[in-house]
C-alpha cells in the first residue's frame, strides 16, 4: 500500500491465499508459495509443431512430456530457437526427439533459495514442481526475480553470505 508517497506494506498473496509480507525470512519461503500451479503437459509422441501450438494458446514458455502418465522431460520455448531451429528439424519432429531429459525437478516444500541454487547450477530457468510422482506446478526465473524484489536487505545480504560460503567451499583446496 503507498501512501503519501510512502510504502506502508508490501505483501504477495499466494494463489492458495496464504499472504507472504516483508517480514517473512527469505529462507523460509517454500517453492509451493511461489509456483504456478497451471502446468500443460503434452505426449512424448505429439510434434513440435502441436507442442508450439499449444503453448501460444496457453500462452506458456514450457510443456512438461509425459510418457504413460510419467514426466520424462520439459520442452521450453528457449528448446525450439536452440534445437529445432538451429538444427533446422522438421515441425513433425515428435517432442521426445528435442526435449530437454532426464527431467530435472523439486519438490512443493523446497525453499525457493534451494529452487534457485538448483536452477543456477543445472543452468535452468524453468523447474517442473513434482510432488508423489505428479507434476504440481512450476517455477521460473521470473518467479524468482519478483520474488527477489520484495527481499529485505538483511534477506540479500544473507543469500550474498551464503553464495559465498558455496564457492569457498567448492574452490577450497582443503575440502
Amino acid at each position: 500500500m503507498i501512501f503519501n508517497n510512502e510504502i506502508k506494506e508490501i505483501s504477495i498473496i499466494c494463489e492458495d491465499g496464504n499472504q507472504i509480507g516483508m517480514n517473512q525470512d527469505a529462507r523460509s519461503i517454500t517453492v509451493k508459495d511461489v509456483m504456478t500451479k497451471s502446468v500443460i503437459s503434452v505426449d512424448a509422441g505429439i510434434t513440435v509443431n502441436e507442442a508450439a501450438k499449444m503453448m501460444e494458446d496457453a500462452k506458456v514458455g514450457a510443456v512438461i512430456v509425459m510418457e504413460n502418465n510419467t514426466p520424462v522431460g520439459i520442452i521450453t520455448d528457449r528448446d525450439f530457437a536452440v534445437k529445432i531451429v538451429a538444427h533446422a528439424y522438421q515441425i513433425t519432429t515428435p517432442v521426445k526427439q528435442i526435449m530437454s531429459s532426464p527431467l530435472i525437478a523439486t519438490g512443493p516444500d523446497e525453499t525457493v533459495l534451494m529452487a534457485a541454487d538448483l536452477m543456477y547450477t543445472r543452468d535452468i530457468r524453468k523447474l517442473p514442481v513434482i510432488d508423489n510422482d505428479k507434476v504440481i506446478g512450476i517455477i521460473t526465473a521470473t518467479d524468482l526475480v519478483n520474488q527477489l524484489a520484495i527481499c529485505t536487505e538483511e534477506d540479500i545480504q544473507k543469500m550474498y553470505h551464503e553464495s559465498v560460503i558455496k564457492v569457498y567451499k567448492q574452490y577450497s583446496p582443503y575440502n
